[in-house]
């Protein structure tokens, strides 16, 4: 994939909100999310531009693209389109581009089919056929590291090893959705017998999740130089985590219950052509393992790493009730990651696991070197030890009732046009009914 007009600087929307130095959705990006507005029972595609949405399954803009790509753009969910692979992806954005640009004769017949944002609803932007969770960001496997074996932060196979669990497809909600404090088996310190209540040190992660469009055969592995054209594209994602919960159940085999309850992805996927302007050359310090041969391929090293800044902020009860906006967290940037997307891709079909359209990959948190990049409240608080302080005056160590926890992602690079990711937004409740 390599840049085109889709990418062009100069280009300008005849629709003004795309056109703001700051907006998330200019022509440069359009996303796509599966939308419904008041009153409607079914969801169906739509493309961001600025502050509107693009109703892809509306005649007029039906007529514009080919036949299969009309089709599964009629769909509640962007499966179809997904399965459809890389050239109908490209060419859908590259005539909504055209279609959108300043001096389009498409203007008047495509303001018909647009819909302000701030009047819909959003779904699942697809069905979710399986969730794995990558642990891709070296700082963050040390810190935790440190918290949970301080005798051996980081275990010996992870800088060979793409290290992932099989998570919860069925419990991935998209932005918006309230989060229940979730309940499990916890074993208190100095106490011999474990107890089952309520979490008290729910946590929230930075990720990245990627969404893969074509999928694998059985036993066909992906190889790492086409592994980019397996992905449809990616949004924001908040792996929610109780931290107390995981520290008794983890070993030996790894999350559980303390992640399945709850994971958010933001509405809006992002393209893989959207990114191609802000992704950089890959590097890991020479003296580490250098990756197996599978997991090695030339473009991955020039091109592997994704420059997307990662934002995470929280408002509390109090705060939303003294109008007080919400306080910014941590900011951390997808570069850091010690292994790229490409590589998670290639090792999760090396055994022929096969992938299919809609798969959910999460990168795991994204946090940096820097103490203000931690993508966690584990590691902004030392396990808990080291309470925040919001500006409402209360401490956080962990989330508490009412906190709702934001993520936003954007990209911005010298001579391109800044995109965003939007958001990914998840407001604690507590437990459910016993």
């Amino acid at each position: 994939m390599s840049l085109n007009e889709t990418h062009d600087p100069r280009l300008r929307s005849w629709l003004p909100s795309a056109n703001a130095p700051d907006a998330d959705f200019p022509i440069q990006n359009l996303p796509l999310a599966a939308f419904r507005t008041q009153g409607q029972a079914a969801f169906r595609i739509g493309a961001a531009i600025g502050e509107a949405i693009v109703d892809l399954s509306h005649p007029d803009v039906a007529a514009l693209l080919d036949p299969p790509v009309a089709q599964a753009c009629r769909a509640s969910a962007l499966n179809e389109l997904m399965a459809l692979g890389p050239a109908a992806w490209s060419q859908l954005r590259l005539t909504l581009s055209r279609a959108l640009k300043v001096g389009s004769p498409q203007q008047e017949r495509l303001r018909t089919a647009l819909v302000p944002q701030n009047e819909v609803q959003y779904g699942l932007p697809a069905r979710i056929g399986d969730f794995s969770d990558f642990y891709t960001s070296i700082h963050h496997a040390t810190a935790v590291g440190r918290l949970l074996r301080p005798e051996q932060p980081l275990l010996p196979n992870y800088k060979w090893i793409p290290i992932a669990y099989h998570g919860r497809a069925s419990s991935v909600r998209v932005s918006g959705s309230q989060v229940r404090r979730p309940v499990g088996q916890i074993r208190l310190s100095g106490v011999e017998t474990p107890v089952v209540t309520a979490t008290g040190k729910l946590d929230y992660e930075v990720e990245l999740g990627v969404l893969i469009g074509v999928g694998n055969p059985p036993a066909q592995p992906i190889p790492i130089r086409d592994a980019w054209n397996h992905v449809f594209g990616v949004v924001l994602l908040n792996d929610w985590s109780a931290r107390d919960i995981q520290a008794w159940e983890y070993q030996p085999l790894g999350p559980f219950l303390s992640k399945s309850f709850a994971t958010t992805i933001s509405p809006w996927v992002v393209s893989a052509e959207a990114l191609h302007p802000f992704r950089s050359a890959w590097t890991r310090p020479a003296t580490d393992p250098q990756p197996l041969p599978y997991l090695q391929d030339p473009q991955d090293q020039a091109t592997g790493a994704v420059e997307i800044v990662l934002e995470a902020s929280i408002q509390s009860a109090a705060m939303r009730a003294a109008g007080q906006p919400a306080a910014v967290l941590s900011r951390s940037s997808c570069r850091h990651a010690y292994w790229t997307v490409a590589q998670m891709v290639a090792h999760h079909t090396v055994n022929g696991c096969n992938l299919v359209a809609g798969d959910l990959l999460g990168t795991g948190t994204q946090s940096g070197p820097g103490a203000a990049e931690a993508g966690s409240l584990i590691e902004l608080t030392a396990g808990g030890r080291q309470a925040l302080t919001l500006p409402s005056g209360e401490a956080r160590a962990f989330l508490e009732d009412g906190d709702e926890v934001c993520l936003r992602g954007f990209c911005e690079r010298e001579g391109f046009v800044r995109i965003g990711l939007g958001s990914a937004t998840g407001r604690v409740g507590p437990p459910g009914p016993a």
